[in-house]
């Protein structure tokens, strides 16, 4: 699909943009990315992705095709079967393997329900030998940042769905991550709540210099959040499309009901639209 890119007006000094994009160095590059599981199905094939310093991307597509499998590739969390990752900024053990600062949010929370907010936020860095006495000031910054500064002591029990999920962020950004990665962080969430993550995900995507990789099946919330989506066709999920979403304003309600907004919304749909047929299978 040829798409025709929206021109940049942007500024990128606007809070609540998603257009801190920089030129320069990739962060990541992928190169003709390939999974097929042992099963024989092929989540995903023939992927050529750059991500560059202060993008938000994301991953838009119809179920299973591959969105899910490709942030785990980026992760490192499964292996591809063919094609590479490269990290061109990232530091490399003893072994020559590349070591990206990577902070990563699933779709569940998945914190642990005996410990506390604040040592849920600590684990990552427990994991890596930290003493909680040295990160302390670390842990109480991004719960700040998130909103959960009151919330320190409480277990997840006490939490409502939405205050869980930011536990979850502070848990991926107190590693201080170039690179953030969330697969559907808010698919199961309300629409208040949601809209309401959104709004407090840009500003932290503005506050802290994030670059972001964010799956979604949402038109909507890849619009609103978006500097850059790409549009994954069915099975085996191959880039149908690559948008840039460049807008002069700050992404708030304002933008949100915008004419603007709706005339991006309906060039991406229509992007879907197109990559749902691409696949093997619909």
């Amino acid at each position: 699909m040829t798409v025709t890119p929206f021109k940049r007006t942007s500024d990128a000094s606007q809070p609540g943009t998603a257009e801190a994009v920089t030129p320069g160095r990739p962060l990541l590059r992928l190169a003709d990315i390939s999974k097929t599981f042992n099963n024989g199905v092929t989540a995903c094939a023939g992927i050529d992705l750059t991500i560059r310093p202060g993008e938000f991307v994301s991953l838009l597509g119809p179920s299973g095709c591959g969105k899910s499998t490709l942030l785990k590739l980026i992760a490192g969390l499964a292996a591809p079967s063919s094609g590479t990752l490269d990290w061109p900024q990232s530091e490399y053990d003893a072994e020559g393997m590349p070591t990206p600062a990577l902070g990563f949010v699933f779709q569940e929370p998945t914190l642990l329900p005996w410990r506390t907010v604040t040592d849920n936020v600590y684990l990552p860095l427990l994991l890596a030998g930290l003493s909680k006495r040295d990160v302390q000031e670390r842990i109480d910054e991004v719960l700040a940042l998130v909103g959960l500064g009151q919330f320190a002591d409480a277990h997840p029990r006490q939490l409502s769905g939405g205050m869980k999920m930011r536990v979850s962020i502070a848990r991926a950004l107190v590693t201080r991550p170039k690179i953030l990665l969330m697969d559907e962080p808010f698919a199961a969430l309300d629409e208040i709540t949601r809209i309401k993550l959104n709004d407090d995900l840009l500003q932290l995507f503005a506050k802290q210099g994030l670059t972001v990789i964010f799956v979604t099946h949402s038109v909507y919330e890849s619009v609103y959040l978006s500097s850059r989506i790409v549009v994954m066709s069915s099975r085996p999920g191959r880039i149908s499309a690559d948008i840039p979403i460049e807008v002069n304003c700050p992404r708030d309600e304002e933008y949100r009901t915008s004419t603007l907004y709706n005339e991006r919304c309906r060039f991406v749909s229509a992007a879907l639209r197109h990559a749902m047929t691409a696949g093997d299978i619909a």
